[in-house]
C-alpha cells in the first residue's frame, strides 16, 4: 500500500496562539442521539448473530430528540410533558424466514440506556419513543451479501476518516473535566446533573472553561445550595486543569439570574427535558471531542454498521492509526486522514495520508516502513470491529478509542 507521507510543520495544539475545545456530555440532548444510535447498531448485531448467524445490513444513524416541558423546583419539580425520541434509519427485518422485531428492539435499546446511563429518567412517563427504522436500499443489501464471502469488506460508501494524536493539553482537560463530573454525578454528588457541556478556550497562556451543568432540583434545597454546588463543579474543573498543568479561569452557568429565577435547574438533569432538543451526528466526534483547530470530518460514526461503513470504520481507523504513529519514538505528533471508494475493499483506501511532527533533525521517511505496518494492521484489524465495539475493546466518542 503506498502511503502518503508528509511532514507536519504549521502549528496545532500546544503550539498554537489560540485553541478552542468542546466536549458534550452523556446528557446532552446531542449526545444522547449519538449513544441511542450506537446502542441500537450494537444490540441489531447481536440480534442478527443470534437469529441467524451472521450481521445483516444496517445503518441506524438518525436520531432526533425532542424536548419535553418540567417545572423544576428547589426540593423537588415535575416533568409535564415527556420528551419524544425518534430513531430511524435502515435495517433488514426478514431473514431466514425469520423476523427481526424492530419497533420492540428500538424501545428496549432505549429503556435499557437510559436506565444504565441517566436512571433518574423513568421511560414509561418520561419518554416517547418512535421506532422509523425501514428496510435498506437494495443495492446496498447486495453490496453487503458479497461481504460474506471471508473476503475483506467491501466499503459500503466513498467516505473520509480522520484522526490525529496526541491530544493537547487543553483537549485532555476538557475531556478529563467532563469525566471527573460525571463520576461525582453518579457517586456522591447526585445534584450534579449529567447533561454538561464544556466549552475550552486558550488564548497563549490565559485559559477560560465554561461549564453548562444541569442541576438536578430534588437534591438542591434552596438557592445558597444551588450556588455551592456551582462552586463544586468549579472547584473540579480547576483541579483537572491544574493536572493539565493549566490554571483555567472556570465559569458555571454563566446565564444564571438569580434575581429572576433563572437558574439552571432541571427535574432530571438534562436539558432535554425542558424543550432543548437533540439530533445524532451534531455534537462530539469519534474522539469524544469537537475541535474546529484540528483535521475533522461531519461524518456521523454513530449507528452506522461496523461491518462495512467505513463513514465509521475508517474514522475509528484513522484515530488509531496516529495514536500509534504518535507513539513511536522520536514523534512528536501524527494526524491521519483516509479516503474509501464505494464497492472497494476497505483494505485498498484511495488514499492513506499521515502527517507528522518530528523531532528536530528527523526525518518524516525515516518511519516510512514502521508507518506502513501499522496503518495496514489497524485496515485489516477492522474485520473485528463489530465483536471489539459490542465488548467495549473499541469505543466511540471518547478517547483513547481503544481500551
Amino acid at each position: 500500500m503506498q502511503i502518503d507521507l508528509t511532514p507536519l510543520t504549521e502549528p496545532s495544539g500546544d503550539s498554537l496562539a489560540i485553541e478552542i475545545v468542546e466536549r458534550k456530555g452523556l446528557g446532552h440532548p446531542d449526545t444522547i442521539c449519538d449513544h441511542l444510535t450506537e446502542a441500537l447498531s450494537e444490540e441489531l448485531s447481536r440480534l442478527y448473530l443470534a437469529e441467524v448467524g451472521r450481521i445483516m445490513h444496517y445503518n441506524v444513524d438518525k436520531a432526533l430528540l425532542w424536548g419535553g416541558c418540567s417545572t423544576p423546583a428547589f426540593g423537588g419539580g415535575r416533568v409535564t410533558q415527556p420528551m419524544e425520541i425518534y430513531l430511524a434509519g435502515r435495517a433488514v427485518s426478514q431473514c431466514g424466514g425469520k423476523t427481526i422485531p424492530l419497533d420492540d428492539t428500538v424501545r428496549a435499546v432505549v429503556e435499557k440506556w437510559f436506565e444504565q446511563c441517566i436512571p433518574a429518567v423513568e421511560p414509561r412517563s418520561h419518554l416517547r419513543t418512535h421506532c422509523l427504522v425501514r428496510p435498506g436500499s437494495a443495492d446496498l443489501d447486495v453490496l453487503f451479501e458479497r461481504n460474506a464471502a471471508g473476503a475483506p469488506a467491501l466499503a459500503n460508501d466513498t467516505s473520509i476518516g480522520v484522526g490525529f494524536a496526541p491530544l493537547s493539553r487543553l483537549e485532555a482537560t476538557a475531556l478529563a473535566a467532563e469525566h471527573e463530573l460525571g463520576r461525582m454525578a453518579a457517586g456522591a454528588h447526585p445534584e450534579i446533573g449529567r447533561d454538561i457541556k464544556i466549552m475550552a478556550l486558550r488564548q497563549e497562556e490565559r485559559v477560560r472553561i465554561t461549564v453548562a451543568c444541569a442541576f438536578v432540583d430534588r437534591h438542591i434545597g434552596d438557592l445558597q445550595a444551588y450556588i455551592e454546588a456551582k462552586e463544586l463543579v468549579s472547584d473540579a474543573v480547576s483541579r483537572i486543569a491544574a493536572r493539565h498543568g493549566m490554571r483555567a479561569m472556570v465559569s458555571v452557568n454563566t446565564a444564571d439570574d438569580p434575581d429572576t429565577g433563572g437558574l439552571y435547574l432541571t427535574v432530571l438533569g438534562t436539558s432535554a427535558e425542558s424543550g432543548d432538543d437533540g439530533q445524532a451526528g451534531r455534537g462530539n466526534r469519534v474522539n469524544g471531542l469537537i475541535t474546529p483547530f484540528r483535521p475533522m470530518t461531519m461524518e456521523s460514526v454513530s449507528g452506522k454498521n461496523a461491518v462495512s461503513h467505513v463513514g465509521k470504520l475508517y474514522n475509528i481507523a484513522a484515530g488509531l492509526i496516529a495514536d500509534r504513529v504518535a507513539r513511536l519514538d522520536g514523534v512528536d505528533e501524527a494526524h491521519c486522514l483516509l479516503v474509501s471508494a464505494i464497492g472497494r475493499p476497505m483494505t485498498e483506501p484511495q488514499t492513506a495520508s499521515v502527517r507528522l511532527r518530528v523531532a528536530k533533525g528527523g526525518n518524516p521517511e525515516d518511519y516510512r516502513i514502521a508507518i506502513s505496518a501499522i496503518v495496514g494492521d489497524e485496515l485489516a484489524r477492522l474485520s473485528t470491529a463489530t465483536i471489539d465495539l459490542a465488548s467495549g475493546r473499541l469505543r466511540t466518542g471518547d478517547w483513547p478509542l481503544r481500551r
